[in-house]
């Protein structure tokens, strides 16, 4: 079996990436939500340059696919008459900033943050290095990858970095701002940026060492918050998408239900804040709004023709599979053992090679099987197992 090729970066808006079924565009949107006019027209570019399916990412982001190479130019004007996309690519590329798409007041953070991330001398960021703001009385965003975290200790802000289970208290959104580009600024000057581009917080701070004392603290975050489920709750309602990929029809929908704007989260969901009813999305095909949901449960990647990583197709089988998934559990079914869709242990994980398919039983997509070389058409028999 051919080892799945790692990358090493993301793509952007401007910087695509070529995938099996054309370039790949990932677009980040505002931090206070995407407007009606902003999603009309994203699922409209969706439609005419790429395979009429706009996909969220767990980092909150969405991407295009499909596009084609001689429509990017297009795309991206499009994109910048939106307002989705920054004149600078440089700086596009290293706005890498997950916000709690619950909390009201981590939209002002992390605004703060992102202008201060516009200075050249944090060009050298790897494309991989990110921020996470999630300020909340419970931590949402606890499983979301990234490498300086602005959080909460109780009621104060705290800057920490990823792998250390303490941080620095801070006064308020601009000074946790200001202290995380100290982070920033300490990690590129203290070699944490490989000679590859490539490097992680974590990983620095074990080989190499704590920051120096004055951005360290002893402040330890407040505990993390059990799964979103979708329903109203927060003042607004979370909507679930599908495996993470929404129709064009149902972003027009969403554009049209009577909400101000709808914020992206990673988990597969959609907030709509100060808006509650549910009948404004009735006949959206992908939309979920049921909590108890099995397709909630379900974690499918782009797989086979789409991605060239993978050898089968996956969101046929995820489907075909959902209806019978037991309450309480979770499916993962990866097109290769890179587990894009859900890098992290699932109940069942059904890993794609050569054609079939791996069985994992609570475990990762690289984990050890319980069985090997299943049939596509005869997963179903070994399920239940």
């Amino acid at each position: 079996m051919t080892a799945p090729a790692i990358r090493g970066w993301c793509p952007g808006a401007h910087r695509p990436m070529a995938s099996g079924d054309g370039l790949i565009l990932r677009v980040r949107p505002p931090f206070l939500g995407l407007t009606p006019c902003q999603a009309r027209g994203l699922a409209e570019a969706a439609t005419a340059f790429g395979d009429g399916w706009v996909e969220l990412t767990n980092r909150a982001n969405l991407q295009l696919r499909a596009v084609r190479e001689d429509q990017l130019a297009t795309v991206q004007e499009t994109l910048e008459l939106l307002g989705l996309i920054d004149a600078d690519p440089s700086y596009e590329g290293r706005r890498n900033i997950v916000v709690d798409p619950l909390s009201e007041s981590a939209p002002e953070i992390a605004t703060t943050l992102a202008e201060g991330l516009r200075a050249k001398e944090f060009e050298p960021l790897p494309s991989k290095f990110g921020f996470v703001v999630d300020p909340g009385p419970e931590r949402r965003l606890a499983g979301v990858s990234g490498d300086i975290r602005i959080e909460a200790d109780g009621a104060r802000l705290i800057v920490r970095c990823d792998g250390l289970g303490e941080g620095r208290a801070a006064d308020g959104a601009r000074e946790a701002a200001a202290l995380a580009l100290d982070l920033a600024r300490w990690f590129i000057r203290s070699g944490g940026v490989g000679a590859d581009g490539r490097g992680r917080m974590a990983r620095h701070t074990e080989r190499g060492g704590p920051p120096s004392a004055e951005l360290m603290g002893e402040a330890r975050p407040n505990p993390a918050a059990e799964s979103p489920r979708t329903g109203a709750q927060h003042g607004g309602l979370l909507v679930g998408v599908a495996f993470g990929r929404m129709s064009a029809g149902d972003l027009m929908q969403l554009a049209a239900c009577g909400s101000a704007a709808f914020r992206v989260t990673p988990w597969r969901m959609v907030f709509l804040p100060d808006f509650e009813r549910i009948d404004p999305l009735d006949g959206a095909v992908g939309l979920l709004t049921d909590p108890s949901d099995r397709f909630l449960n379900v974690h499918a990647c782009t797989g086979a023709p789409g991605c060239p990583q993978a050898s089968v197709e996956t969101r046929a089988v995820a489907a075909a599979l959902a209806p019978s998934l037991s309450d309480g559990l979770n499916l993962h079914v990866s097109g290769c053992a890179k587990g894009c869709a859900h890098p992290r242990a699932a109940d069942i994980t059904l890993v794609g090679r050569d054609g079939r398919f791996d069985l994992v039983r609570r475990g990762a997509p690289w984990d050890d099987p319980v069985r090997r070389g299943v049939d596509p058409l005869r997963v179903a028999d070994f399920f239940g197992d």
